[in-house]
């Protein structure tokens, strides 16, 4: 669990965090995202004990991360952006040596079974200074891991990997994320969206939007949007769905189909759908359209720019 309440940071005259607050609970993924220098890191690096704030209380797995910052770090996973290694280790020495440190209990056992996680079993007894940039951040992961813990704090998890890696990389934090809190920042929206229950927009320091997808995008557009595509020529599509009360917006697609919009609140979808049939149309699709996380980034962060 992580509850963050008026949390501030300044370096000399600048303010890189200012008076966040957020929580993430148990079995909860969190997304982190804002464009380079929002602040990002600066929390995360507060949360996991490497700096003090200025200002404000983060709580991490029951503890306070200025005055128990021992206790947070025994029950915390941490992967930084970029990944500290010792390049002329074994790996599975590497992670023995992590897991010593950490003084976990059968410690090889435990080193099996993180490499078998992170999909590096083969490459247990190569040297860590040998491997792909991909392979360095599971290694990077593997060490989080080890050591079970309550908290996973990610920064940039899928960062360098190929896309198969990117694929297993997810399923596995989908994992940890049913039983642990996951917080972690990504410059990937669409992983975000696909990854994550909910996201924390930052920028400039502070917290714009937290909510999810779904209710972000509800937010910001008022209106629900759906396409309807039919078979065969559609001449006066558009004239059969605008004939439906409450239907506006309606616009025809370079493809052929219809995009029509109607206010929050009331689908509309199974009128327009009749609608069509009865016109004699052979309805072949009837999709929503939501806003993509990126559309939902980038006029969040661009309206607060404004400000």
């Amino acid at each position: 669990m992580i509850k963050v309440s008026g949390l501030t940071k300044d370096y000399g005259s600048r303010r890189a965090v200012h008076n966040l607050n957020f929580d993430a609970q148990q079995g909860e993924i969190v997304g982190f995202l804002g464009p380079n220098g929002a602040g990002k890191t600066t929390t995360m690096r507060i949360l996991t004990g490497y700096m003090p704030p200025t200002d404000g209380e983060a709580i991490v797995a029951g503890y306070d991360v200025v005055e128990e910052s021992l206790e947070v770090r025994k029950r915390v996973g941490y992967l930084p952006e970029s990944v500290p290694l010792y390049y002329d280790m074994v790996v599975a020495d590497y992670l023995k040596y992590m897991g010593e440190l950490r003084r976990v209990p059968n410690v090889d056992d435990r080193v099996d079974e993180v490499l078998d996680m992170v999909g590096l079993i083969d490459r247990a007894n190569g040297y860590v200074g040998n491997l792909s940039k991909g392979m360095k951040q599971r290694i990077g992961l593997a060490q989080a891991l080890l050591h079970r813990p309550e908290v996973l704090i990610l920064d940039e998890p899928t960062i360098g990997l190929d896309p198969g890696q990117v694929v297993e990389v997810r399923e596995l934090i989908r994992e940890i994320g049913k039983e642990r809190t996951v917080l972690l920042s990504t410059h990937l929206l669409n992983e975000a969206q696909n990854l994550c229950d909910r996201v924390l927009i930052i920028n400039k320091g502070k917290i714009v939007a937290e909510d999810t997808t779904e209710n972000l995008q509800a937010r910001l557009l008022g209106a629900e949007r759906v396409v309807v595509r039919v078979r065969g020529e559609a001449d006066e599509l558009a004239d059969s769905i605008k004939s439906v009360k409450g239907v506006r917006k309606v616009e025809t697609l370079a493809d052929g189909g219809v995009e029509f919009e109607f206010a929050s609140g009331k689908d509309l979808r199974p009128e327009v759908a009749k609608q069509v049939i009865k016109d004699g149309y052979d309805l072949l699709e009837l999709r929503p359209l939501g806003m993509s996380l990126e559309e939902i980034f980038l006029e969040l962060t661009n309206n607060e720019g404004k400000k």
